[in-house]
């Protein structure tokens, strides 16, 4: 099967700053993938390579086959893309948007059946015909998630897409998100809410100035880290003997990192040394943030 997106040895200078440092990188038709890393890593540089919006230095990049230089009009119909950024225009309303985005793609009132199934999924039935200026944020990011969707690209790239939204868009963005996945459609998500990555994405590649330094499924980058997080919810302040440990801190409510099970009883002991007594305790496993940080680092 042909990838749905595939990266050789791609590089990207801005003047003397490299942006990307010869990454590979394959995506199968049909994944949800997530693409993490801090500010600065060099996910957007990739993203827009991909969308054609920025020319590589050197290397190849394609969608579903079509180079995306040499064939762009092939691969930028296969792509949809919901940006960081609300960018939109001001002159129609939101069902006019989308049909004039889908017929930027080739797709005309056929289409239409499918434009009326995205402005509901999103919730934007009552906005339909409202002019993209007279949205709120949050309805604006819906609306700017549907255009992406508009054409029914094979391969969706999702760039930050809940930042700042609120909950409701969420749950229903990614209802509609897995049920694309299960239909066929390949999704690639950036996100700086990692819960989100480790919840819907079977595989993971992590970013750091400009090259891939993890890729594989989620699991095994769960396994990764063996460790433990006790959280607690102390009467008093922790002892300064167990500070080392702190991953997490607000107020009298504590997430301590532990190698292994047996340190919870150090830290008991700790405690009762100190006669600070515990609220409420929980042992939880290392989630998808603890390997970040470990390979990537909170920068």
């Amino acid at each position: 099967m042909i990838p749905a997106i595939q990266l050789e040895q791609v590089q990207k200078h801005f003047g003397g700053l490299a942006a990307l440092k010869g990454v590979d990188l394959t995506i199968e038709q049909g994944e949800f993938f997530a693409l993490l890393g801090p500010n600065g890593a060099g996910k957007s540089t990739l993203i827009n390579l991909l969308a054609g919006l920025l020319k590589p230095t050197s290397g190849k990049l394609s969608v579903l086959g079509f180079d995306v230089q040499a064939q762009y009009a092939d691969a930028r119909r296969a792509l949809g893309v919901v940006p960081q950024e609300l960018v939109f225009d001001p002159f129609f309303n939101v069902r006019e948007m989308l049909r004039f985005q889908a017929g930027y793609f080739g797709r005309g009132r056929e289409n239409d059946a499918w434009v009326d199934e995205i402005i509901e999924c999103l919730g934007l039935t009552d906005k339909a015909h409202t002019n993209m200026r007279r949205l709120s944020g949050g309805m604006k990011r819906r609306a700017l998630i549907a255009q992406a969707l508009a054409h029914k690209p094979p391969v969706i790239v999702l760039d930050e897409p809940t930042a700042g939204v609120d909950v409701e868009l969420r749950q229903m963005l990614w209802e509609f998100i897995k049920r694309l996945n299960r239909e066929g459609h390949t999704i690639i998500l950036t996100t700086h809410y990692l819960e989100e990555a480790e919840t819907l994405c079977s595989r993971v590649a992590m970013m750091k100035q400009g090259e891939i330094v993890a890729l594989d499924s989620t699991q095994n980058l769960l396994n990764r880290l063996p460790g433990k997080n006790l959280q607690l919810k102390l009467a008093d302040a922790l002892p300064t003997s167990l500070m080392d440990l702190v991953k997490f801190a607000d107020g009298l409510d504590y997430t301590l990192a532990l190698n292994e099970v047996a340190q919870v009883e150090f830290v008991l002991t700790e405690l009762r040394a100190a006669n600070v007594a515990v609220v409420d305790m929980q042992l939880i496993e290392a989630d998808l943030e603890d390997v970040f940080v470990n390979l990537v680092g909170r920068a």
